[in-house]
């Protein structure tokens, strides 16, 4: 069943941020765009990569008014100690949500039980808490940034231009599509 148009539920969470920790509920994401990163855990081999990408487009997605939000099975205190002791992870500057009871995993739908950790999810939630867009991953695969700042960019101009959609490869200023005017064979 799709997740599209699933409103996030109330949560209350602790993070690390700022070099410190940070109570953040649904109320936080409410009222602007957000993006919701799982990764499996603190301390692994593809997450920092992952992590360290999304922080080199972290100032592109707070222009677009959106907060990132990393997010995995581990405490706030794993993820202080990650950042203390990693050279990728202590240069992140977003906030990172510890989810040890699984709350959000289970509501986003990523939480792998068998193992404890979350399957490597990427959500973007509109500014009234409903995801938008979201893909999964298998483990052993990281995600591009870039690619994630397309898809939240194309979900603003198309949330801001209902009668537009955008087309594979969409990119801010580019051409559109209306629907019942522009055909696919016109392409």
């Amino acid at each position: 069943m799709s997740l599209i148009n699933k409103e996030v539920s109330d949560f209350k969470v602790n993070g690390y941020y700022n070099d410190e920790f940070k109570e953040y509920k649904k109320e936080d994401i409410l009222g602007k765009w957000s993006v919701f990163f799982f990764y499996p855990a603190d301390f692994t081999f593809v997450c920092p990569t992952e992590l360290s990408d999304l922080q080199d487009k972290y100032e592109d997605f707070k222009k677009a008014g959106c907060e990132v939000f990393s997010v995995s099975c581990d405490t706030h205190f794993v993820h202080k100690a990650w950042h203390d002791s990693s050279e990728l992870i202590k240069e992140l500057t977003y906030p990172m949500l510890g989810d040890p009871t699984h709350a959000l995993a289970k509501d986003f739908e990523v939480f792998i039980e068998a193992d404890g950790i979350a399957e490597r999810g990427t959500f973007i939630i509109n500014p009234q808490g409903k995801i938008v867009s979201y893909e999964v991953n298998a483990g052993n695969v990281g995600r591009n940034a870039e690619e994630l700042l397309r898809k939240l960019q194309a979900c603003q101009f198309v949330a801001e231009h209902g009668d537009e959609v955008c087309p594979a490869r969409w990119k801010p200023g580019a051409k559109t599509l209306k629907p019942g005017i522009d055909l696919v064979g016109k392409l």
